[in-house]
C-alpha cells in the first residue's frame, strides 16, 4: 500500500483547497485542505517499516469562482452551479434556468421544496456510533469547517440527490452514521471527482480496489462512479476492515485511507516498544493522522451545530430518486427524452456512464428523479428495440478493421461484433455493419468522460498551449520534464492522473510559460534529456534526506526535483517516500 503525504500549502487565489485520496494497490487515500496555514498540521519525516508503501503527495481539489471546470492535481470535474465565492452561500445563489451545471440537479431542489419531511440529518446524529474525541486534530480541523460554512452548503446540496441511498445503507448494515459524512472527507459528494492516484466517485475507490469489490470497470462504464454500487462496495470493505482490525472504527477508517498493511505495521510497532495502539498512539502517514480527524470533526459539527453558531442545511428524510430498469443499451439522451428531464440530470444521477449511452452488457438500469421514474417505465415499455439506439449502415472498405471503425464512431469492438454476429477480428470489405450511433452530436453530452477531458484541456489558461501526440515509450513524467513543466499540472491539463496509461497518438495539451521553457531549456541534460548518458532512476527517501541534499548528492537542480516528482514548495521528505530523478551519469558523486 502507498501512503500519501501532507504538504504546507501556499495560499492562492483559490477560496479553499480539498485533498482527496490517491489510491494505492490495495486501499483508498483521501484528505481535507485547507488554505489557512495556522491550521495546517506540522509535517514531518515519518519513519516507515517497508518503503514501498511511500506514495507521492496527497492530490488537491480545488472549487472554482469563475465557473470555468474545477481541477484536481490530475482531477477534473464540473463546477458548482453557483459560481459564487465564500462570501456566498448556495441559499443566497440563484439557480438559472437553463444552467447545465446544476449539482444536485431537479431531483436535489425538489429535496428541498419537502420543507415538511423530517430532517436526514436527526437520523445521522441518532444513529452515530463511534466515541467521540475531544483531541487537538479533531479541534483544528473543527475550526476549518466552522470558518468555512459555504463549502458545507454546497457539499450538502452535491449530496441531497445521493445521501438518503447511503443512510438507508448504513441504516440495513447496522453501521455507524457517523460513516455517511465520509463522502464528504473522500471527496466532498462530488460523483465526477478523479484523483491524483486514479481513484473515482464519491467513495474515491482505485480500479483494483474497486474490482476486488466487484465493481466493474469498463470503456462504457465505470463502477466507482455508481452511486448505489459504490456505495455497497465502500460499507462491504470499511466492514471487513472493522472485523479485520479489532472492530475498532477508527483504526478500520485509517485503513481505509492508508491500507490495513500500514496500521497493521503500525500496531506491531507500538506493541514491540510497549506503547499503546490506539489510533492516537500510532505512528502513521500524515495525511491518515489528519484524516480520521476530518471524520470525527464532521461527525462533531453535525451533531451539534449551534454549538458552532453553523446552521446546517436541513435534507428532508425521504427518497427523491428511484432505479428503474432499462432492459438493454439506451442511448441517455433518449432516455432524458422519455423521463422529461435533461440529459445532465441523467449523468448527475448515473455518472458511471462513460459514454453517450449505458453499457450493452448492463447494468440495464437508471437512477431517476422519483417523480419522473413512471412516466420513463410507461415510455420505455413501448420502445422498441430499434428505438433506444440511432443506428448507421457502413460498408466496410479495403483496409478497414474493427478496431479502426469502433474508434471512428465512438463505440466498441465488442459492441460491433454483438450487433453484426461477428465472431474474431475478420471482416470482407463490401459487406455492412450496423454501427450504434449517438442520436445527438458528442459534444452534446457534456458530462461524458470525452467531454469533461476536452473541457479541461480546452480551459484557458497563462501561457503558451502545446499540444503534443504521444509517442512509443512515451511517460508522462518525460514529457513533463522535457517540456519544463510539473507532471502533476501536466495531468491537470487533461484531465487524467500521472498513473495512467497513455496511448500512442493521444494528444496532450501543455501550458508552457516563460519561466517554464526556460527551466526545459537549461541545465547540463537540457539538449539531450535522455541521452545515453542520461539515466531515470527511483530514489528511496532516507531518514535525515533533504531536497537540497539529495539535488547536490546527485549534481541536479532542486527545482528539477520539484518538478519532475510535483514536490511544492517548502514540502518535506518522508522516508521510504519514493523520488523520479534523471541524471547524468558521467557527472555523479553518488553511486548509481
Amino acid at each position: 500500500m502507498d501512503n500519501n503525504k501532507h504538504a504546507p500549502i501556499r495560499n492562492g487565489l483559490l477560496a479553499f483547497l480539498l485533498s482527496v485520496m490517491a489510491g494505492c494497490a490495495t486501499t483508498h487515500q483521501s484528505s481535507l485542505e485547507s488554505t489557512d496555514t495556522s491550521l495546517r498540521h506540522e509535517i514531518l519525516a515519518l519513519p516507515s517499516e517497508n518503503s514501498d508503501d511511500a506514495s507521492e503527495a496527497g492530490d488537491l481539489y480545488a472549487e472554482s469562482e469563475s465557473g470555468e471546470w474545477n481541477e484536481i492535481n490530475g482531477a477534473v470535474f464540473p463546477p458548482d452551479p453557483e459560481h459564487q465565492t465564500l462570501e456566498t452561500s448556495p441559499a443566497q445563489a440563484g439557480r438559472g434556468a437553463e444552467d447545465p451545471d446544476r449539482e444536485a440537479g431537479d431531483a436535489g431542489q425538489q429535496m428541498a421544496e419537502h420543507t415538511d419531511a423530517p430532517d436526514l440529518w436527526e437520523r445521522v446524529r441518532s444513529g452515530y456510533g463511534i466515541p467521540r474525541h475531544d483531541n487537538p486534530r479533531v479541534r483544528a480541523e473543527l475550526e476549518w469547517y466552522v470558518r468555512h460554512p459555504d463549502y458545507l452548503d454546497r457539499t450538502i446540496d452535491r449530496s441531497r440527490p445521493y445521501l438518503y441511498v447511503v443512510v438507508e445503507n448504513l441504516k440495513e448494515r447496522g453501521m455507524p452514521m457517523e460513516i455517511a459524512l465520509l463522502p464528504i472527507v473522500e471527496s466532498a459528494y462530488q460523483p465526477f471527482a478523479y484523483s491524483h492516484g486514479r481513484a473515482a466517485g464519491i467513495w474515491q475507490f482505485i480500479p483494483s480496489t474497486a474490482q476486488h469489490y466487484g465493481l466493474k470497470l469498463n470503456w462504457w462504464y465505470d463502477g466507482r462512479r455508481d452511486i448505489l454500487a459504490s456505495t455497497r462496495a465502500a460499507l462491504d470493505y470499511l466492514q471487513s476492515l472493522h472485523d479485520e482490525l479489532d472492530n475498532d472504527w477508527l483504526l478500520a477508517l485509517a485503513a481505509y485511507n492508508s491500507g490495513a498493511g500500514t496500521v497493521k505495521r503500525a500496531v506491531r510497532a507500538n506493541q514491540r516498544h510497549g506503547k499503546p495502539t490506539d489510533f492516537w498512539s500510532l505512528q502513521l502517514p500524515a495525511e491518515t493522522r489528519a484524516y480520521v480527524p476530518k471524520l470525527l470533526a464532521l461527525a462533531e459539527l453535525f451533531a451539534n451545530p449551534d454549538a458552532q453558531m453553523i446552521k446546517i442545511p436541513s435534507v428532508p428524510d425521504m427518497p427523491v430518486v428511484r432505479t428503474v430498469q432499462t432492459g438493454a443499451q439506451i442511448d441517455l439522451a433518449k432516455a432524458a427524452e422519455l423521463a422529461d428531464t435533461s440529459l445532465d440530470e441523467i449523468y448527475r444521477l448515473n455518472p458511471a456512464f462513460n459514454r453517450w449511452a449505458t453499457d450493452p452488457d448492463g447494468p440495464h438500469q437508471l437512477l431517476l428523479p422519483l417523480d419522473k421514474a413512471e412516466l420513463f417505465e410507461t415510455r420505455i415499455a413501448t420502445l422498441g428495440d430499434a428505438d433506444r439506439l440511432t443506428w448507421q449502415r457502413y460498408v466496410i472498405r479495403t483496409g478497414d478493421t474493427l478496431g479502426g471503425i469502433a474508434d471512428r464512431h465512438h463505440t466498441t469492438v465488442d459492441a460491433l461484433r454483438r450487433v453484426n454476429n461477428i465472431k474474431g477480428n475478420m471482416i470482407r470489405a463490401g459487406n455492412a455493419l450496423l454501427i450504434p450511433i449517438s442520436t445527438r452530436s458528442l459534444s452534446g453530452y457534456a458530462l461524458s468522460q470525452d467531454e469533461r477531458t476536452r473541457a479541461a484541456q480546452n480551459s484557458p489558461r497563462s501561457g503558451k498551449k502545446l499540444v503534443y501526440a504521444v509517442r512509443g515509450g512515451d511517460t508522462l513524467w518525460d514529457i513533463a520534464r522535457a517540456h519544463g513543466v510539473a507532471v502533476a499540472h501536466l495531468a491537470s491539463w487533461n484531465g487524467i492522473s500521472p498513473r495512467d496509461p497513455l496511448r500512442i497518438g493521444q494528444r496532450l495539451v501543455i501550458w508552457q510559460t516563460r519561466q517554464a521553457n526556460a527551466d526545459a531549456t537549461a541545465g547540463p541534460n537540457a539538449q539531450h534529456p535522455l541521452s545515453n548518458t542520461t539515466r531515470r532512476i527511483n530514489y528511496t527517501v532516507r531518514k535525515g534526506d533533504s531536497l537540497a541534499g539529495i539535488s547536490h548528492r546527485f549534481n541536479v537542480k532542486v527545482t528539477e526535483l520539484r518538478n519532475w516528482n510535483s514536490l511544492r514548495k517548502n514540502e518535506y521528505l518522508h522516508p521510504g517516500q519514493k523520488l523520479t530523478l534523471y541524471v547524468d551519469v558521467i557527472n555523479q558523486t553518488e553511486n548509481i
